[in-house]
Parts: structure tokens; sequence; C-alpha cells
């Protein structure tokens, strides 16, 4: 077995440990630790917050967000304990990662999250917004388990509520976009969404395994910056493959019936402004007839004449690939190998 696979199997672990199922083991312990003491709790409380949230936590998922995070304190960590501090803090990346998803399907009216029914249609909207809402605050439970000072764990609630704070300011921004066909944001603008409702768990990922790691704050802050970049590499990618050959789970274009301003989009009407007055009406044709109408592939022939979609491609890997090495170049202890680590987790999910 590979050392990813080694930490990747302990993620799981500690993930299914703090979110379990009602049969298993540890589920008092769970029910202690979260919600304190309870005299009176039905079976059908608890299942309406934990299987819209275990449901998807369990249909997949790179993991890199919590794989970013262990390598991170592995280069910076002096002692076995700080890397164990990291570990622990891997349900804050992946419950908030998770929370986000719910919460994104439903502003978008999505039908389908990796191959399967979103939470708001097999659970009922009302469920999957309070479950998700409630993943957001028990990703950060796991900062009490920290073997460290609470200095240190404010430290750790300072960083994630800064970063969900920019994270649903991002969202803001792109619902904002998408609600209105004829706006198309410069792309700087949209840069800066990305780097905040995608990048901001990337950059939470670094930060938190360099403190955990026991790294200066100073770098901490540095490396957050360059991972948020990795995120926003990581999503045009992940636009990109939606308009080609579709992302897993979902139907190829989608993007296009939700209004999505992605980077292919802005690229072809900065190289063909004519076009923005199509693009619109070809936006909300789709969001009124759905995937199959025609103007979905009309749109994506557009953007592929143009060269949009090819010229977003190469930025998405160059940005990764480059703000990778950025990332490396700062690690305290490149001989534990954790820089050859990340290199390689990002070029096999690039692959």
């Amino acid at each position: 077995m590979g050392e990813f696979d080694e930490i990747k199997n302990k993620i799981e672990l500690i993930l299914e440990r703090e979110l379990p199922s009602i049969k298993a083991e540890n589920f008092q312990d769970f029910l202690a630790s979260s919600f304190g003491r309870l005299d009176t709790i039905s079976a059908e409380g608890l299942n309406g917050l934990l299987e819209p949230c275990r449901s998807l936590v369990a249909s997949g998922g790179k993991r890199w967000r919590p794989l970013l995070l262990v390598l991170c304190a592995k280069a910076a960590a002096r002692n076995s304990a700080q890397i164990e501090n990291a570990y622990r803090l891997t349900p804050l990346l992946e419950f908030v990662h998770t929370a986000s998803l719910i919460h994104d399907d439903i502003e978008d009216n999505a039908s389908e999250r990796r191959g399967k029914p979103c939470a708001h249609i097999s659970y009922g909207l009302d469920t999957a917004l309070n479950a998700a809402s409630w993943l957001y605050f028990k990703a950060a439970a796991c900062i009490n388990s920290l073997d460290t000072d609470d200095g240190t764990k404010k430290i750790f609630y300072d960083l994630y509520t800064e970063e969900l704070r920019r994270l649903h300011l991002g969202q803001a921004m792109d619902i904002a976009w998408h609600r209105e066909p004829s706006l198309f944001p410069s792309i700087d603008e949209y840069k800066q969404m990305v780097r905040l409702k995608t990048g901001t768990l990337s950059s939470l990922a670094a930060k938190a395994g360099f403190l955990a790691g026991g790294s200066s704050k100073e770098n901490a802050e540095k490396a957050g910056r360059i991972a948020a970049g990795i995120g926003m590499g990581f999503q045009v990618l992940d636009d990109v493959q939606n308009l080609t050959t579709g992302n897993p789970g979902k139907k190829r274009g989608d993007d296009i019936v939700e209004g999505k301003k992605s980077l292919p989009v802005l690229l072809h009407a900065g190289k063909r402004p004519q076009d923005k007055e199509r693009l619109s009406l070809l936006f909300e044709r789709a969001e009124n007839e759905g995937i199959q109408s025609p103007a979905v592939e009309e749109a994506i022939s557009l953007m592929q004449e143009s060269g949009a979609i090819k010229e977003a491609f190469e930025f998405g890997e160059e940005t990764v690939r480059q703000k990778a090495l950025e990332l490396t170049s700062i690690l305290s202890d490149n001989s534990s190998g954790a820089a050859q680590m990340i290199l390689a987790l990002f070029e096999k999910i690039q692959r």
C-alpha cells in the first residue's frame, strides 16, 4: 500500500468516527460530544442531520484538501503529536466542503451530485438545508480534540471562521452573476470570486497544516495564499470538464443550464464581444428548457470555435503546476519527502 493510501485510509477512519451511523459502536460517544446531555432523542431527528451528510461524504471525492493539510503538517512538524493534530483537523476540510456542496446544489437548482440525486431531492429541501448548516458547525468541533493549549485552539477557530466568511462571499458573487444572464464580470473579478468560493478551502488546508506542524503564522499565511491559487486552478479545470467530457456524476453542459459565468464563457466574451447577447439568450433558453436543450450544445460549440475552452484548460493546468511548485518551495523540511508527495498529489489529481 502506498503512503497516499495510508494517509487517506486514516482520514476515512476519522471522518467515519466524527460522522457515524446510528448503529456505530461509538455512537453514544458521538452524541455526547456533539450535543451534550440529551434526555430524549429520536432516531428520525438524528437521521435528518446525519444521513444527508453521510451519504455525500461516503459517495466519494478526491479528499485532496485533507491530504494537503496532512502533507503540509508532515513537512513542518517536529514530532508525531503535531502530525496527529493535523489528522484530527481533517473533518474541518471535508465537512465544510460537503456542507457547501449541499447548499450549492440547492442554490443552483441542480439535480445530480456524484451520479446520485442531490441531497435536497433525496431528503427534501428543508432537511438538506438544516443538515448542511449543522455540518458547518460540526466541522469546527474537531478543533476541541486537538492536543494543544486553548490559545492555539483559538487560532484555529479564528482561521476557520475567517475562511468560511470568505467562502460565502465568493458564493454570493457567483449567485449574482448567474442570476443575470446578461451580466459578464471581468476575468479579474472571476478569479477573485473563485479564490474566495473554491480557493478558500485550499487556503484553509495549507494554513491549518502548517500551523498544526508548528510553522510560523507568516509561513502559514504565505502557504494559504499560494494554495488558494491551486484551488482556483482546479475550479477552472472542473469548469472545462463540465463543457467537454462532463463532470463525474453530472451531465455535460449543466453549467450552461445554471447560467455559470465560468472562465471559458468569459474568455469567449472577451474574444468575441459581439457574442455576449447571443450567449445570454442561450443561457436563458437552456435554463427554461433544461439539459436536453439544443442551446447547451450551441453555447459549447461557440466556445470551442473561439478556442476559449482550450485556453481555459491551459490556464488551469499551468496555474496548478506553478502554484504547487511555489508551495513546495516554502516547505521547511523537504527531506521528509512531503514536497515530492505534494507535487505527486496534484499531478495525480490532474490525470
